[in-house]
């Protein structure tokens, strides 16, 4: 009943129907131990081509298609003598051809007054630079700031996913969460898929009941806790600068400017990091947004060398 459905409804033939059905992984309940089909791309109309096209088939022309059904064969629906239809060389992690790059510059630190957070905005592929206004800083609630760094769909999915457990905990409890637990449950997360490539280097920081705390946490499941982390490709020049200048007792004006002059040198020694300086101010009565400032013109009003002439 099905591949009649299948076949009224899109009015293909039957050996197209036997390669897409192959596509769609049908052939578990098809009789297709003794069917082989074999088409050249001229011998379909443009209407099968599209059909193919959009299953995922694609047709350079003079190229042989070839569908082997047998319930044995585990292979690709097709085979070419070129390399362009050898998808499996993209799914190995090993390869050495395919490497994910990525870059950013993210720190956070606590200090008397509470906790700076404070990051880039520039998102990268490679040497390519893919965007300058990255939100880098994921408001996961009032109290609570995370921070990416590494794959931005991942950072962004499960700290997005984590401020939807927090609610939900907060719904059961009847109280707010603690920074504590909301760092485990993240880090309970990114253990869980340990080994499936997953690419995070996250900082969450917050107030709760017990003052201000801070906790990186990345793809593996680790969970540390700290006074000052950076992350990111340009981490090591911002710890240069947050290292130097870091003291307990700074005020909070000296702590904004302290996270900001870190991210500004990191991004300007750091091609991957870029874009503007984001700071935010973690206090008791939840985060406040302090600036958004661009690098170059951080640069020519505060920190070119010149000015200091």
């Amino acid at each position: 009943p099905l591949s009649l459905f299948f076949l009224s409804s899109t009015s293909i033939t039957p050996s197209l129907f036997l390669m897409l059905a192959h596509k769609i992984n049908l052939s578990p309940i098809l009789d297709t131990s003794t069917l082989d089909v074999t088409h050249s791309s001229s011998s379909f109309s443009e209407d099968e081509k599209c059909i193919l096209e959009d299953q995922g088939f694609v047709m350079p022309p003079g190229h042989i298609l070839h569908a082997n059904l047998s319930k044995q064969n585990d292979k690709l629906p097709f085979h070419s003598d070129n390399s362009w239809s050898d998808t499996k060389k993209y799914e190995s992690p090993l390869n050495p051809e395919i490497k994910f790059k990525h870059g950013t510059t993210t720190l956070s630190f606590i200090f008397q007054g509470g906790i700076i957070v404070a990051v880039d905005s520039r998102s990268t592929m490679g040497s390519y630079i893919a965007s300058g206004s990255v939100k880098k800083v994921i408001e996961i609630n009032s109290y609570l700031l995370g921070t990416m760094a590494g794959g931005a769909a991942d950072c962004s999915f499960w700290e997005r996913h984590l401020g939807r457990e927090c609610r939900l905990w907060e719904l059961r409890n009847k109280e707010r969460i603690s920074v504590a637990a909301a760092s485990k449950i993240l880090s309970n997360i990114t253990y869980s898929y340990k080994g499936y490539g997953l690419s995070m280097g996250t900082m969450v920081a917050g107030w709760d009941k017990t003052g201000p705390n801070l906790y990186y946490v990345d793809d593996d499941g680790t969970r540390l806790k700290g006074q000052r982390f950076s992350v990111g490709s340009g981490s090591t020049y911002a710890y240069g600068v947050l290292d130097s200048g870091y003291k307990w007792d700074l005020s909070v004006e000296e702590a904004i400017e302290l996270g900001r002059r870190s991210i500004f040198h990191a991004t300007h020694r750091d091609a991957f990091s870029g874009g503007s300086v984001n700071v935010y101010h973690v206090h008791k009565d939840g985060w406040t947004k302090i600036s958004s400032q661009d690098v170059t013109q951080l640069f020519y009003e505060k920190y070119d060398p010149k000015l200091r002439v």
